[in-house]
């Protein structure tokens, strides 16, 4: 009875005409998402330098895309500091989770709260805080400062998807495996961790992706010789169009789509779980 009832609200009812507008409308919103995305990544094979009509296909842009080498370096920038700060994001939001789940304390609550607090903020007032934190403690603008400010805005994400997962986990899995003669660290490291790992890997992936593409606290923290791609692209769309970006962005969006998908499969081990 519950199965056919939900089947029920799930089919659409009223007239034809408020179900056809209702489609109309849905397309039109997937339209206006995901129509300028398609455009552009047809138009990075577009033969013509310049404006939009179609003068044939090549492969050139993307050619000249990788022999840019102020752009491949900006690349490597960006790699390397998001693999570092998604390094210490991840660990820093894991181990911050489980204390908040495995122990109490006084202030337990407005811990949690000042958590929120990097998520919730204007990306202005962050990078404007940093930067003014930097120069009193003498920090020199660079690859440090920047990988030092996207932990700062990313580990709260991480930290908020393991609590999740841990508000579903078993509180006697723990004491079980101490029990069958596990010390502490072997049951965190042998039944707990590989518990967490789906959240884990899922939370990395967002913290990656967080700094891959932020631009606003980036602006403000780093050097000459940490420019990330974000700031190269802003640099080079402030000049003029260049095909070069419609061939950067088709395959950023390829590898977007790579995450998402890498993301939803390291979800599925958690649902039978």
């Amino acid at each position: 009875m519950v199965a056919e009832a939900a089947r029920g609200w799930m089919r659409p009812d009223g007239p034809t005409w408020v179900r056809w507008l209702g489609g109309g409308w849905t397309v039109l919103v997937f339209a206006f998402l995901y129509l300028p995305i398609v455009l552009l990544v047809v138009f990075s094979f577009n033969e013509t330098k310049s404006g939009f009509r179609w003068e044939g296909f090549t492969l050139k842009w993307y050619e000249a895309l990788f022999q840019n080498r102020v752009l491949l370096q900006a690349f490597g920038n960006t790699l390397m500091i998001g693999a570092a700060s998604t390094l210490l994001a991840t660990v820093l939001g894991t181990l911050g989770a489980w204390m908040l789940y495995r122990y109490r304390f006084s202030i337990h609550r407005t811990l949690e709260a000042f958590i929120f607090v990097p998520m919730i903020m204007p990306e202005i007032l962050m990078g404007v805080s940093l930067l003014v934190l930097f120069v009193i403690l003498n920090f020199q603008l660079g690859y440090l400062t920047v990988i030092i400010a996207h932990v700062t805005f990313t580990f709260p994400f991480v930290l908020v998807g393991m609590q999740a997962r841990l508000q579903g986990m078993d509180p006697f899995l723990e004491e079980a495996a101490m029990d069958l003669g596990a010390t502490p660290w072997q049951a965190f490291t042998k039944v707990i961790l590989p518990y967490l790992m789906p959240a884990i890997a899922s939370g990395a992936l967002l913290a990656f992706s967080l700094s891959l593409d932020d631009y606003i606290v980036t602006v403000f923290v780093t050097g000459a010789e940490s420019q990330t791609l974000p700031l190269k692209v802003y640099g080079m769309v402030r000049v003029g169009l260049n095909p070069q970006l419609n061939a950067l962005s088709a395959l950023g969006i390829i590898l977007t789509i790579v995450l998402v998908l890498a993301s939803e499969r390291l979800k599925q081990p958690a649902k039978g779980m």
